[in-house]
């Protein structure tokens, strides 16, 4: 029984792995290929290669320290031949690896309090509304007994979607009418959910225009109000990013991250972008844990995010 229990386990670990491969195909292909074309196996390691190397990096939007790291290193071993010993693509996953992996893999935990608030913020268009969704399906699932709070009350298209989420996990929706003001919502979702002594409190906000003032004091005010209703709350603010937007992706992040306490990122359509070495760069550059990642359109997609896990799926060849 243990040993087929050990057998699930490890087959259940390896369909995961092989889900991230396949979706960061798009960006080792694109990686991989260019940089297979520079450093053959059994070649001099030259700083003329390093230089390109430097070049495809950048492109594949791992970021300028990250880069900057990787050549010092690469640099190393100019001169050396490009073998299984001085394999210039272990010593790049080793590179990234230490870059990213500073942090642990917090699970989201729906057990230390109840209950456990979950504010997630980002700018519409970026999977905001559908991750809100999968993570009450995903609390379902384990047993947990889940609100979800429509926050978003000026955008009648993410009270739809949120309620299709919902009624498909089988939660309990708050929302209110057209207009309404969202603090206020997520205020009585919160009061509800410790009367009932709910695990899940999801917070779904509004995310018109990062750039706006007026969006960061309305999300900054549901924050506040939540910590109201209960003194510990949010236990997670999750900012939700489009992978495929690269660089912009990042330049939201710093936006949110300056105005609101974002305890992880969630980085959604992973599986569509040549641009997957942004989560080197967001970790790298702000500090703030990637904790689940978006690797296909199912339920089953939204991913815990493994350091180890992403740079192998990387520079695999």
């Amino acid at each position: 029984m243990t040993g087929d229990i050990y057998i699930y386990g490890v087959v259940i670990m390896l369909e995961f792995f092989s889900k991230v491969k396949d979706s960061l195909a798009k960006t080792r292909n694109q990686l991989i290929g260019s940089l297979q074309n520079i450093l053959p196996f059994g070649g001099k390691i030259t700083n003329e290669m390093i230089d390109e190397v430097e070049e495809v990096l950048y492109q594949a939007d791992l970021g300028p320290h990250a880069v900057e790291k990787i050549v010092e290193e690469l640099r190393n071993h100019a001169g050396e031949i490009n073998r299984k010993e001085t394999d210039p693509y272990g010593i790049m996953k080793e590179t990234v690896l230490s870059l990213i992996n500073r942090f642990e893999n917090i699970r989201l935990s729906a057990n230390e309090y109840r209950p456990y608030v979950i504010l997630v913020i980002g700018v519409n268009g970026a999977g905001k509304t559908t991750t809100a969704g999968k993570l009450a399906l995903r609390f379902r699932k384990e047993g947990c007994s889940v609100l979800v709070a429509a926050c978003d009350t000026f955008r009648a298209a993410a009270l739809e979607q949120l309620t299709i989420w919902t009624d498909r996990a089988g939660v309990e929706l708050v929302n209110a009418h057209t207009g309404a003001d969202p603090a206020s919502v997520a205020y009585d979702a919160v009061i509800r959910a410790k009367a009932r002594s709910t695990d899940v409190v999801i917070i779904d906000t509004a995310g018109r225009l990062h750039t706006s003032k007026n969006l960061m004091e309305e999300l900054k005010k549901i924050s506040k109000v939540v910590t109201k209703a209960m003194e510990s709350a949010p236990h997670e603010t999750l900012l939700v990013l489009d992978a495929t937007n690269g660089q912009n992706a990042l330049s939201q992040a710093e936006i949110f991250s300056r105005e609101l306490p974002v305890s992880g990122i969630v980085l959604t359509k992973l599986d569509g972008t040549a641009k997957g070495g942004i989560v080197v760069s967001i970790i790298d550059k702000l500090g703030i844990p990637i904790k689940l990642i978006g690797v296909g359109e199912s339920i089953d997609d939204l991913r815990d995010f493994d350091p180890k896990d992403f740079t192998e799926a990387l520079f695999t060849r």
